[in-house]
């Protein structure tokens, strides 16, 4: 085990499940916002078993998840604007439930709990096919076009992936109000995988004729 990369990993873990609490649990103004308590369980429960097998597996994959610093300009606006949506989406959540202005039924916090936990296995899966994954827009040494499994469908399974889980976040905290806010990641999304492909088809061989056989981005027969 490299104890660098796990001290990296597990910082960076912990900073996530402080901040996420606070945005949650300080405008709920009560610990008893128990969907806050669920939207954490299956988000950080399979983050860090997640973590600890890449590391254990695949820690160069690890470190590729961690680096979170974009070099293409473009990009850094994408990251801002996804984590200001992020921040007004979990604060509106808990005023929200404090102060009961639209709360789903608890029925359906659960049907959104399990898309959101089948959209994880789903980014497993992506995370399985694809070792050149990384959080930023490059290219990488040696990197090859992956266009089996999930890849010959859709382009970017990944972004498909985290679209659901980020859509149905809003949903699990019972706040339809939220989940408005966080469609506006839909346009943001759309600018960053134009800007992920303009780069893999200037530095990735191959790529240009992946992009002709495998039609769709993120949604089959739609987008």
């Amino acid at each position: 085990m490299e104890k660098g990369l796990f001290i990296q990993a597990i910082t960076k873990f912990s900073g996530g499940l402080v901040i996420v609490g606070l945005l949650l649990f300080l405008p709920a103004g009560s610990l008893h916002f128990w969907q806050a308590w669920l939207l954490m369980g299956i988000l950080f429960v399979p983050m860090l078993i997640a973590g600890l097998v890449m590391l254990g597996r695949n820690p160069a994959l690890l470190r590729k998840r961690l680096d979170a610093k974009e070099k293409e300009s473009e990009q850094k606006t994408v990251v801002a604007l996804s984590g200001l949506l992020f921040i007004a989406s979990f604060a509106v959540a808990g005023l929200n439930w404090r102060f009961q202005w639209w709360v789903l039924p608890n029925w359906a916090v659960w049907v959104a709990a399990v898309l959101f936990l089948l959209s994880y296995l789903l980014y497993a899966e992506v995370l399985r096919e694809n070792t050149y994954l990384s959080r930023t827009i490059e290219v990488q040494e040696n990197q090859k076009v992956i266009d089996t499994g999930l890849y010959g469908i859709v382009r970017h399974p990944m972004y498909m992936a985290t679209t659901i889980l980020f859509l149905t976040m809003p949903l699990v905290l019972a706040s339809p109000i939220s989940f408005f806010i966080m469609l506006c990641y839909l346009p943001v999304i759309a600018k960053r995988i134009r800007n992920e492909e303009k780069v893999l088809e200037e530095g990735l061989e191959g790529y240009s004729e992946y992009k002709k056989k495998v039609k769709y981005r993120i949604l089959p027969l739609i987008w």
